[in-house]
């Protein structure tokens, strides 16, 4: 079983600003959800069976406190005043590798998820420009949602396989048995319990993130006088987008969040997730319990991890692309001649 060393065991869900480069989104996002989760904890402490969720830049994670261990990284002493506040009292009494707390675990799913989902979108946005023709600029948002659907898909049944031998404490050698528990007790569909709430935040973000980054790299090129464009271009095309993006969806994301953390703690108990809402119903109690506004709840914070988030990794996506192209072309002339 992977369990990180605060003793708490993460079940993840793929999250929509998965964009390229793994490492350098974890290390510069990590830090703002870790000392967000330490400030939550300071106000209202994490009791045994208690879902919290976890961002590493990629994917958003549930965490499930099973141990109430007080070692755990998220229950560390300390009193803090704000988020300055918590940043500075963290490195100076920890380190600053505690910033990146809980981190190795959340990754192992990451991987699979981000290359489908860049294959997918590099493949299809090829293929829809030859065939649409006068609609070609429109390309991208096809392609965004499409490959965000397949990956979605594939990746799913893995988050909930993963989920249950984490919760039933199961090696990986019983990944079978687990698998003919699943099905045998709740049917095939419950492999993709999850799947629509998750499609209906991320297919829309992957469609006008893409849309918009593509046309905003376009126009800032062209106003550079420039034919390829430059890391400068990207970074802020992708900020820009993942911007709007992250706004225009965040009621998805909201709801999502709910029912990843009632999910979480359903699974903790060894209960079905059958007895989990459904999604217009997380709706309605959200909008009844605090209004519309409910569902734009964390705003700023979401801007601000979404951002950057979306900047690092699809620059480092795009340079990484035009080395390996040149690099390509570089040795067909050479074999050529």
């Amino acid at each position: 079983m992977l369990e990180d060393v605060a003793g708490s065991r993460t079940f993840s869900t793929a999250s929509p600003d998965c964009h390229a480069c793994h490492m350098y989104s974890g290390t510069s996002v990590t830090p703002l959800d870790v000392v967000k989760i330490r400030l939550q904890a300071q106000k209202s402490p994490f009791p045994k069976g208690k879902c919290f969720v976890y961002c590493n830049g990629l994917m958003d994670h549930t965490c499930v406190c099973t141990n109430g261990n007080s070692k755990a990284w998220y229950k560390a002493p300390g009193h803090f005043n704000g988020t300055l506040d918590a940043f500075i009292k963290i490195v100076r009494r920890e380190g600053i590798k505690s910033l990146w707390s809980g981190l190795p675990p959340t990754l192992i799913m990451a991987v699979p998820a981000t290359v489908i989902y860049f294959t997918c979108y590099d493949q299809l946005r090829a293929a829809l420009r030859v065939r649409m023709g006068s609609h070609a600029e429109e390309a991208p948002l096809l392609a965004g949602a499409l490959a965000r659907v397949g990956s979605v898909t594939v990746i799913s049944p893995l988050e909930l396989i993963r989920t249950k031998m984490q919760s039933q404490r199961s090696s990986y050698r019983e990944l079978s048995e687990v698998i003919h528990s699943a099905v045998r007790n709740e049917g095939w569909r419950s492999l993709w319990r999850g799947w629509g709430p998750t499609l209906l935040r991320d297919v829309p973000f992957s469609a006008m993130y893409w849309y918009n980054y593509e046309k905003g790299k376009a126009w800032l090129c062209k106003h550079n006088n420039i034919r390829e464009p430059t890391f400068a271009i990207t970074f802020i095309s992708g900020a820009v987008s993942g911007s709007i993006s992250s706004i225009v969806t965040l009621p998805f994301d909201v709801v999502k969040t709910r029912r990843q953390v009632e999910i979480g703690e359903l699974q903790a108990m060894n209960l079905s997730s059958k007895a989990s809402s459904s999604t217009l119903s997380v709706m309605t109690k959200i909008v009844a319990e605090n209004g519309v506004g409910g569902l734009f709840v964390g705003f700023l914070p979401r801007v601000v991890k979404v951002a950057p988030a979306c900047a690092i990794m699809i620059s480092c996506y795009e340079f990484g692309k035009a080395f390996f192209r040149k690099h390509n072309q570089e040795r067909l002339l050479t074999s050529t001649t």
